[in-house]
């Protein structure tokens, strides 16, 4: 994966290896992520200890990150937890990797 500086980019959190799934969208991943890791993220994320990032997919635009995060939103969880382990078979936290 590429290294996503201040661009939009979609992304999957995890409470742990096959554990509960969010996936939003962010124009600044680095600080998001931080957001989620420090509880400062109300709701579902802070309530179900959602903090470890397991896959990001860069953007050149808002509205194709957007358009992205809507689509696998539809997409059933066993497709999302293929998406995550086809590059990230580990479901280590690619947050470090960031910094």
């Amino acid at each position: 994966m590429s290294r996503p500086s201040k661009q939009p980019c979609v992304y999957i959190v995890a409470s742990r290896r096959n554990g509960t799934l969010y996936l939003g969208v962010t124009s600044d991943l680095i600080q998001r992520v931080w957001q989620h890791k420090n509880g400062f993220i109300e709701g579902f994320t802070r309530q179900h200890r959602v903090h470890v990032l397991v896959w990001f997919e860069p953007h050149a635009t808002m509205d194709s990150a957007i358009a992205r995060e809507k689509a696998l939103k539809q997409w059933r969880r066993a497709w999302k937890v293929n998406l995550i382990e086809q590059v990230n078979p580990y479901w280590r936290d690619l947050y470090d990797e960031l910094l």
